[in-house]
């Protein structure tokens, strides 16, 4: 069955059967686009449909982005992988490790073994974690009044660690601080950063921190599941206004956007002639860069923001700068060694620079690894993999 058939019925089977409101996916090769399509409403309740350049909250596909951005510093000599990220962002040096709680509830913290370096935060081996994934943050957070990350606010990010540096993977806010070291480096805002270093050298021309009034007409909305299975519609928009632009999870952009930002990494750092990173730094950043340490399962302690979250479990799973890398072919054909990761409203992707094909599917909907979402990504990356 040619693609476009094949995929177009996954996704419009999933839209049909009511699992998701609406999807968008697009898959490709270093060279040419395989696939784009769209199914679905933007909004349940609302006329206007899916369509390929609808706006999403791309969530934590940001993160590969400002690691990317990060990697152009290090090319230039203005970041180091190994030394103490405090040299630049000298907030880093105040963070402790949370040992636990007294008796009154009080954090017990100490001096972490070494400092955090910028090969720490792109791997998430720094120590740093995520309420929704850690419930001593989340008790940390509660006693000691310390915003959402969410907010958007400076005051947000002073969280401890709960292991010291390079000792273990747990998934968190390491992102975060490496766009505010882009941002020390760089002398400019996060978002005009990345607009000036990747965005514009790509074509990626609707993504950023701010919804543009352009973005906002096409923008789709946040959905929850609901214990009976249903979505139901939710007021959901990140700060417009922020104290930091969210290195780790604050972009909205469109697919056709990131599939050119994959493909740039499929291409090894070029696109359309348009050279943004050098090839030995995408080979670096395409390998384990955390030695022994295996990523492990995000257990949720916040069920209504995410399920718990294991991508290949039973496999060994490494993470680059910053990408999870599985270490076996998957069910679905996927080569070992292909990189991937995915945001909190469910949009996912993939790249595998062996057999030179990547692919994009967004959705909008909570909590993060929702089952039905995860099966139609699934049968879409299966549909492709098929098809070559």
């Amino acid at each position: 069955m040619a693609i476009k058939q094949a995929v177009d019925q996954v996704l419009s089977q999933a839209v049909n059967a009511q699992a998701v409101p609406g999807v968008i996916a697009i898959a490709a090769t270093d060279r040419e686009i395989l696939y784009e399509g769209a199914f679905g409403k933007r909004t349940l309740g609302h006329d206007a449909a899916m369509t390929l350049d609808t706006t999403v909250w791309i969530a934590s596909m940001t993160k590969a982005i400002t690691g990317a951005a990060a990697m152009q510093l290090v090319e230039q000599g203005k970041l180091q992988l190994d030394a103490p990220a405090s040299a630049v962002v000298p907030d880093l040096a105040k963070a402790q490790v949370l040992t636990g709680f007294d008796a009154s509830g009080k954090p017990q913290l100490r001096a972490p073994k070494r400092a955090i370096t910028l090969r720490h935060l792109q791997t998430h081996t720094a120590g740093f974690s995520y309420n929704m994934w850690n419930a001593d943050i989340l008790k940390y957070q509660e006693v000691t009044g310390t915003p959402d990350l969410m907010t958007c606010t400076n005051a947000a990010l002073n969280l401890p660690l709960v292991f010291d540096p390079g000792e273990r993977w747990e998934y968190g806010i390491s992102i975060d601080w490496i766009g505010k070291m882009v941002e020390a480096v760089s002398g400019q805002k996060l978002g005009d950063y990345l607009q000036d270093n990747l965005f514009a050298p790509l074509g990626m021309n609707s993504t950023s921190f701010k919804v543009s009034p352009a973005q906002r007409a096409r923008l789709a909305g946040m959905h929850q599941r609901q214990p009976d299975g249903s979505l139901a519609v939710i007021p959901f928009e990140m700060p417009q206004e922020p104290e930091f632009q969210m290195g780790g999870g604050g972009l909205c952009g469109t697919a056709q956007d990131y599939i050119r930002f994959t493909q740039m990494i499929l291409n090894r750092g070029t696109l359309n002639g348009a050279q943004v990173l050098k090839p030995e730094t995408v080979q670096m950043m395409s390998r384990n860069q955390m030695g022994d340490i295996d990523c492990v399962e995000m257990k949720t302690v916040v069920p209504t923001s995410t399920h718990d979250a294991n991508f290949f479990p039973g496999m060994k799973q490494k993470w680059g700068f910053s990408f999870l890398i599985n270490t076996e072919k998957t069910p679905q054909g996927r080569s070992a060694g292909s990189l991937a990761w995915a945001g909190l409203g469910n949009t996912y992707y993939w790249i595998d620079p062996v057999k030179r094909v990547t692919g994009v599917l967004f959705m909008q909907i909570l909590p993060f690894f929702d089952p039905k979402a995860i099966s139609l990504f699934r049968a879409f990356e299966t549909a492709v993999y098929e098809s070559l």
